[in-house]
């Protein structure tokens, strides 16, 4: 039986990002997904790659993320596209802190442009002068196509890396041999591994469901919509809002977060969780979202399945508000689940070499490259 290195347990943005890590050090790597494709949080968000909303060290990852995601494009498609982010403020609070954030940014050497509301409405003219008090640029973020970059992700590091890719083989168990571990499936598959990871997104139920329900994870139920293709609305950024400028992590060390108030018009879009973004696919078609609802662990078939009328409309309003192309074509509609920790993120040894990783939240897409690269090069006692 070969022996990996490593075996990675589910093929989202975070496992698979930990996988090609591993094998671009030359370590021997098998990827298990239980699906016949990774069908979770990592495909059912926006694909907006953006360092610039995180704080602390995510927000390196994210930046160290973007570095690798570019290296990666030049040689393979992964569908990256360098356009940036800009976020809008709507009111003197949210002016305030883009302002802030633009000084406490440039500290940071993270590159970003201020502009004001005739610069900001020159530069991206679908937003509506009423809504635009200013905005933040941030350069060096990306969008990628969520419904195709980690398929293509994984399909890359299988070609130039050899690793073991296996869909539709879900894990039963993961258990230490003597000095290896090992992993078997439901499909009867047994491998061995020197070291095994465990990235199952939002899935608590298969492996160490007891463990799982006592660990404070929580899920987050998102709500999103995507209209038809709009051939003359050229969106050129990511473009988040003033909500986004109250909510993201790398807002709150602005001076005047703290005493930010709740405009009478955000009360019920903030008791949902919504702030509203928009992301433009290539075929023309604009992503709207989200929501957030929330459940424990080990509750989360509480949230349920479906799409909530009353949220896509709250939703929709206001988009309106924020941009003069049509908002109401919508083609398609989903919830979204994701795993959150209330510190940053779940990591837990089973046992000597045997980690779970999960609960990254939203940090997943822009900052797993950066993460799993630093933990590793830790594990394989690799300088940096």
């Amino acid at each position: 039986m070969k022996v990996f290195d490593l075996v990675v347990v589910g093929a989202g943005i975070l496992g698979t990002s930990h996988a090609l890590q591993a094998a671009r050090l030359g370590k021997r790597v098998a990827l298990l997904e239980k699906d016949n494709r990774p069908e979770g949080a990592t495909v059912r968000n926006f694909g907006q790659v953006v360092p610039s909303g995180l704080g602390g060290r995510w927000q390196e990852y994210g930046r160290r993320s973007v570095e690798i995601y570019k290296e990666i494009q030049q040689e393979f498609d992964i569908t990256v596209r360098a356009q940036g982010s800009v976020y809008v403020a709507s009111d003197e609070e949210e002016w305030q802190i883009a302002q802030e954030a633009a000084e406490l940014f440039a500290g940071k050497d993270l590159p970003n442009e201020l502009l004001s509301a005739p610069q900001t409405l020159s530069r991206f003219p679908y937003l509506r002068e009423s809504y635009t008090k200013g905005s933040i640029f941030f350069p060096e973020d990306l969008s990628v196509e969520p419904d195709k970059m980690v398929h293509r992700l994984i399909d890359y590091g299988v070609q130039k890396y050899d690793i073991s890719y296996w869909p539709d083989t879900a894990v039963l168990a993961c258990e230490t041999k003597g000095d290896l571990i090992e992993i078997r499936t439901a499909p009867g598959l047994t491998l061995q591994a020197e070291r095994a990871l465990i990235c199952c997104g939002s899935e608590f139920r298969i492996l160490y469901p007891d463990l799982f329900a006592t660990s404070g994870l929580i899920v987050s139920k998102l709500q999103m919509l995507q209209t038809y293709p709009l051939p003359h609305t050229n969106l050129a950024a990511n473009v988040l809002t003033g909500l986004t400028l109250r909510r993201y992590e790398a807002f709150e060390e602005c001076p005047s977060f703290a005493s930010l108030t709740v405009p009478s018009h955000y009360t019920e879009l903030k008791n949902w969780g919504i702030h509203i973004l928009f992301k433009q696919a290539t075929d023309g078609s604009i992503i709207i979202g989200d929501s957030h609802e929330y459940a424990p662990a080990g509750q989360i078939s509480d949230l349920g399945f479906d799409c909530k009328d009353h949220i896509d409309e709250l939703i929709l309003t206001e988009a309106e508000r924020i941009v003069q192309f049509p908002v109401r074509g919508i083609a398609r509609r989903w919830a979204g689940y994701y795993a959150q920790h209330p510190d940053e993120v779940f990591e837990y040894e089973v046992a000597p070499r045997l980690n779970i990783i999960t609960g990254v939240g939203g940090k997943g897409m822009t900052s797993s490259l950066g993460f799993a690269e630093e933990n590793v090069k830790g594990w394989f006692g690799v300088n940096s």
